[in-house]
């Protein structure tokens, strides 16, 4: 015999996995830090390429001027100020990053909070289902 709320349930958690569990469930598997920290890592190299990729790009432009002037400049104080726009553009990334990842990973378990409580639920009721058909002496259709 069908069992209609074990089967409201069940649609319930098939919904829910196809659809933002898709996204929630792989956040869910790591503890706070191991997320927010593999995200901060993956943050620090592409600020790095990034950043590199802009000065590239800057060089790139300028770099008639450069050529020409290269012997004026100050090479150390550039040098300076290319480092501290980095540490500057990396501050900023890494606490954006760190507040985003953190609101995701509360979101995330906040939604799987739910879906393991149908599942506790779910798993309550094959246990009740269990003892009835033990108690009858019918194991998995087959009496003993």
């Amino acid at each position: 015999m069908l069992n209609e709320e074990k089967i409201k349930i069940m649609n319930k958690l098939a919904m829910y996995e196809q659809g933002e569990g898709k996204k929630y469930l792989p956040v869910s598997r790591y503890y706070r830090s191991d997320y927010i920290g593999l995200a901060m890592i993956k943050n620090f190299f592409l600020v790095t390429i990034g950043y590199c990729l802009i000065l590239a790009g800057i060089a790139a432009y300028f770099a008639e001027y450069l050529i020409d002037n290269v012997h004026k400049m100050n090479l150390v104080s550039l040098g300076v100020e290319v480092i501290l726009g980095y540490v500057a553009v990396l501050v900023l990334f890494s606490v954006l990053t760190y507040i985003q990842y953190t609101v995701k990973y509360h979101k995330a378990k906040k939604s799987v909070k739910n879906y393991y409580e149908e599942l506790t639920q779910l798993s309550k009721i094959y246990g009740r289902e269990d003892k009835k058909s033990s108690a009858r002496g019918v194991t998995g259709g087959y009496k003993k």
